[in-house]
């Protein structure tokens, strides 16, 4: 039953309730934490909206997608290089165009410039790549991680190489992360309940059929594409300035394999169960830390990892809340009881 409009009409308010509800638990962590918990919260809080953003680009169109860490790694150079102190560029970046090297940017104006950037990139590859589908986009944008990589490694002048770039100062924070989960949460659940969304939805049942009502398909292929690659290049931002360091392999393979399987649990297209799995799998390898270097079993959330993803595939293929979002997210926002 489609809820009464007052209860539409109430839905935004009672989001904004909360939203304070939360960030007045996020207050109360920071006033009690310790200063490493409150950075694990914050990379959950990046990794959550990262793979809301996957959920926009692959969840909502049915791409396979992979690309996320090479426009998380852009992100992360393109901010790290705006915001390093000038004084200090021109010896450890010697190839620095001069206009870029006298710039010394706060964050957000660097995050918001590392996100157009990887909009643009994403863009210009999108034109060739999204032509391709399955298993072949998915091998295409690993081999865009490839390719960023090597850019990394081997434009010294800029990146440092493999060493990378060290010293990064420390402006991001749990508040960053927080609202920049907000932002995305907020900007992907608006597209997934309008007309643009629907048309999104529609492409990935069955592109024919959306393409006979009028969907421009690719159209919505390619701005699914560019707007998960500019929140993919934002978290780089955020996070290369929470951990201080970025080098060309920080952001792997094995990130875009968690961050497929955080959507593949969470359900492909429910935005809060990417959230819920984003938080589950970030924690369950943190909270691994310690036993892996205890008994030398490296690798193990890995392993538990890949398990939980077969066990999922094999008995709830569509996930856990599949396109959906939870009942008690839904009846909240509508203002009904059960």
């Amino acid at each position: 039953m489609p809820p009464a409009a007052g209860s539409a009409a109430a839905a935004p308010l009672r989001a904004v309730l909360a939203l304070i509800a939360t960030a007045a638990l996020v207050w109360l962590l920071t006033r009690g934490a310790s200063p490493y918990l409150t950075t694990l919260v914050a990379v959950m809080f990046i990794n959550a909206a990262l793979a809301v953003s996957l959920t926009l680009t692959n969840g909502m169109t049915g791409m396979f997608s992979l690309g996320h860490p090479a426009f998380m790694t852009i992100g992360a150079y393109v901010a790290a290089i705006l915001t390093f102190p000038s004084r200090r560029k021109g010896s450890m970046l010697p190839d620095l165009p001069e206009f870029i090297a006298g710039l010394d940017l706060s964050l957000l104006p660097a995050a918001l410039i590392a996100g157009v950037v990887g909009a643009a990139i994403a863009f210009l590859v999108g034109l060739p790549v999204l032509r391709l589908r399955g298993h072949y986009l998915a091998v295409a944008t690993l081999g865009l991680i490839v390719i960023v990589q090597g850019l990394a490694m081997n434009w010294n002048g800029i990146t440092r190489g493999g060493a990378g770039l060290s010293g990064i100062p420390r402006l991001s924070n749990i508040w960053w992360a927080f609202g920049f989960l907000a932002l995305t949460f907020a900007a992907v659940w608006r597209i997934k309940h309008s007309s643009l969304g629907r048309a999104m939805m529609a492409t990935r049942e069955n592109d024919l059929a959306a393409e006979c009502t009028g969907i421009d398909t690719v159209r919505m292929r390619m701005l699914a594409f560019v707007l998960g690659a500019f929140f993919a290049a934002v978290a780089g931002a955020l996070m290369v300035h929470l951990i201080s360091v970025v080098t060309p392999r920080t952001y792997s393979i094995l990130l875009a394999f968690n961050l497929v399987v955080m959507i593949v649990i969470g359900g492909s297209g429910s935005i809060v169960g990417a959230v819920l799995a984003a938080f589950a799998i970030t924690g369950l390898s943190e909270a691994m830390r310690p036993v892996e270097e205890s008994f030398g079993l490296y690798g193990m959330s890995q392993v538990i990892v890949a398990l939980s993803l077969i066990l999922v595939l094999y008995f709830r293929p569509q996930g856990l809340f599949g396109s959906g979002e939870p009942w008690p997210v839904t009846r909240y926002l509508n203002g009904r009881r059960r």
